[in-house]
């Protein structure tokens, strides 16, 4: 999309509802919009990007104070950025891991064990 973009242009390309748009105004997520000549909320062409990646951080887990923080720091710095990534890593390995340990587990005992033994069989 090029040259502003009405309010809900922008929330059905981005998957939002317009509530939304507003919302996120409010929070400091998206700049307030210019008007155009019949009073409609005209946004800027990057409105939709901005909204597809509070939509993926969100996804993430990043609560919309960090987002924002995220949003107005830019690219000078992203250590909270790095250290939310790493949050959500472990959240993801942490049930993958015990799995893994569980199976692991019983792949073992089924090795030691006799094999007439029905118990270790399941």
């Amino acid at each position: 999309m090029s040259g502003p973009v009405r309010s809900g242009q922008v929330a059905a390309a981005a998957g939002v509802n317009p509530q939304a748009l507003r919302y996120y105004e409010r929070r400091g997520l998206l700049p307030e919009p210019d008007r155009g000549p019949g009073g409609h909320r005209l946004h800027p062409p990057g409105t939709v990007a901005v909204l597809r990646a509070v939509k993926t951080a969100q996804r993430l887990g990043f609560t919309l104070d960090e987002i924002a923080g995220l949003l107005a720091a830019g690219h000078r710095d992203a250590g909270l950025a790095r250290m939310k990534l790493a949050e959500v890593e472990r959240r993801i390995d942490g049930p993958f891991a015990a799995r893994w340990s569980v199976t692991r587990s019983r792949s073992s005992r089924r090795r030691a064990s006799p094999r007439g033994d029905p118990a270790e069989r399941r």
